[in-house]
């Protein structure tokens, strides 16, 4: 339940839109659901009512049976209802986080597609676009995921449009890729609901200087990540990344940047301190340890999303990466979403 407006600044932000009844969010936790996700959602509403003045919007935290839920770092939560019967005019936000399959139930997905019959808004922050897309909500719609599991959930759920915003709000619709990327939803739901100077304020409250919206993406650019700014290494890497099933030959990769092969041996070597090729198989290596991870696929199948051409040869190298092989990950990790 929302807290008590005790401290109201000096100045009060004007609002925008009708303003007579509260908007409620029920937060749905999951187990394992992450705290920082939740917790951005949650305090930008808090904030919201604070700078405004006004009661503009109430929560109610739901579990599937009304008990205690813990949080992804072991902390629990009380709860303060069952899922129940809502309104139009409620907004349901499902907290999920690791091991989000474990935690998709029936009860869960029926009562999903019950409510959103009603035309409420549904939304999922974290992993929990798995859940709203198994229930079958997201059909046809704009949404995004952490992008450590965009490849599992792209694979599982191909009616879905995946994107890799950092949000996305589709009609009804509402999806996060996890960590502070509810406060961008958020922040942009308050300005659709009462304007940006309100949304402003609770940025700035947050110190949240630079506000996201549904076209920026989750990760680093590729320079940022790798430490080095050197735009043909960039592009080189770009190129590898949007072609991991099949993998284009160093020589084509050098020909596409005007470089030739031995050059980008030397770029690589130089900042990166490994080959082209190495590089690349790390890349597709990576893939594969997510799919097996988090995805119910074959070994085959893996090995071929991955531009392996037998599963003999995937195994070999993945045991050399990982000193694993896939078929021991996949025993030992199937079906666990991470974040």
């Amino acid at each position: 339940m929302p807290e008590p407006i005790s401290s109201v600044p000096d100045i009060t932000i004007p609002l925008e839109g009708p303003t007579t009844r509260p908007r409620r969010f029920v937060f749905v936790l999951l187990n394992n659901f992450s705290l920082l996700s939740f917790a951005s959602a949650l305090e930008c509403l808090r904030i919201a009512n604070r700078m405004s003045g006004r009661t503009l919007y109430t929560w109610e935290l739901q579990s599937e049976t009304g008990e205690m839920v813990s949080c992804s770092g072991g902390t629990a939560f009380a709860i303060d209802a069952a899922l129940g019967e809502l309104t139009r005019d409620d907004t349901i936000l499902v907290c999920a986080g690791i091991a989000v399959q474990e935690e998709t139930t029936k009860k869960l997905l029926n009562w999903l597609r019950r409510e959103s019959r009603k035309g409420l808004a549904v939304g999922g922050l974290c992993t929990a676009a798995h859940v709203l897309a198994r229930a079958g909500l997201l059909d046809g719609k704009r949404a995004t995921i952490h992008w450590e599991n965009h490849d599992s959930f792209a694979e599982e759920f191909e009616e879905v449009l995946l994107t890799k915003s950092v949000f996305v709000a589709d009609g009804n619709r509402l999806t996060t890729a996890g960590g502070t990327s509810s406060i961008d939803l958020m922040l942009k739901l308050i300005a659709d609901h009462h304007g940006e100077e309100l949304a402003n304020a609770v940025a700035d409250q947050l110190i949240y200087s630079s506000i996201r919206t549904d076209q920026d993406t989750q990760r680093l650019s590729v320079p940022t990540r790798i430490g080095v700014r050197h735009p043909k290494l960039s592009q080189v890497i770009q190129m590898m990344e949007a072609n991991i099933e099949e993998p284009i030959s160093p020589a084509i990769l050098a020909r596409d940047v005007q470089m030739s092969t031995r050059q980008l041996e030397r770029l690589f070597r130089r900042y990166l301190n490994r080959s082209p090729k190495r590089y690349y198989m790390e890349l597709r290596l990576q893939k594969a340890r997510n799919l097996l991870m988090q995805t119910d696929m074959s070994v085959i199948n893996v090995a071929l999303s991955c531009g392996f051409a037998s599963p003999s040869h995937f195994s070999k190298c993945y045991r050399a990466q990982y000193q694993t092989t896939p078929y021991r990950e996949r025993g030992s990790q199937a079906g666990r979403l991470s974040i």
